[in-house]
């Protein structure tokens, strides 16, 4: 099984995810935030990944450093679990509805952190969280994973916004990451990535 652990302490806040690509979505996810721990469930079960996430930090500031060293961690872990990418498809794609939302995100796994995120929350708070946190949490996750991904969304529920973009992003992740049978390198006319 392809697996990624990553530990991260600070000053302002102790991360422990580890991440198993080749799972059943199964989530153990505490970070003192529960719509965090939702969305994160959400990612893992739509992605088939078996995650475990223990954060906490100086959530008496704000949620900004746990969210984002929780994005830095996650990215970090899948990169791990990725390895050189021998054998993956490399790239990935999900279109989730949710009620009247829709969501998409489009992936590649080549090694590049990049991310383009197309979409507007109705509320400046989610739970308790800043709703410009979850572009900072995906950018900060995938410069650290080595992924580029371009997400968009729309709707009217900001609840269901936010969900349809941690599932659609699961999805396509898990599809990026799927061994393809009969590939034995890397998908990248480099060699590697």
């Amino acid at each position: 099984m392809r697996k990624g652990k990553v530990e991260r302490k600070t000053a302002e806040t102790k991360i422990i995810v580890s991440i198993g690509l080749d799972g059943k979505g199964k989530a153990s996810v505490a970070t003192g935030i529960p719509f965090l721990d939702h969305m994160l469930g959400a990612f893992a079960r739509h992605g088939r990944f078996d995650l475990a996430c223990s954060a906490s930090g100086d959530l008496d500031v704000d949620p900004h450093h746990l969210v984002e060293d929780t994005g830095i961690v996650l990215g970090q872990a899948i990169r791990k679990a990725i390895g050189g990418g021998e054998g993956i498809g490399r790239f990935g794609f999900a279109s989730v509805p949710m009620d009247e939302s829709l969501a998409q995100a489009s992936i590649d796994c080549g090694g590049r952190g990049y991310l383009v995120f197309t979409g507007s929350f109705g509320s400046p708070v989610l739970g308790t969280i800043p709703t410009d946190l979850f572009e900072h949490f995906f950018a900060s996750l995938c410069t650290n994973g080595g992924i580029t991904a371009h997400i968009t969304f729309s709707g009217r529920s900001d609840h269901h916004r936010c969900e349809a973009v941690f599932k659609a992003f699961g999805r396509a992740l898990g599809e990026a990451v799927a061994v393809v049978p009969g590939e034995r390198g890397v998908p990248s006319t480099k060699g590697v990535f």
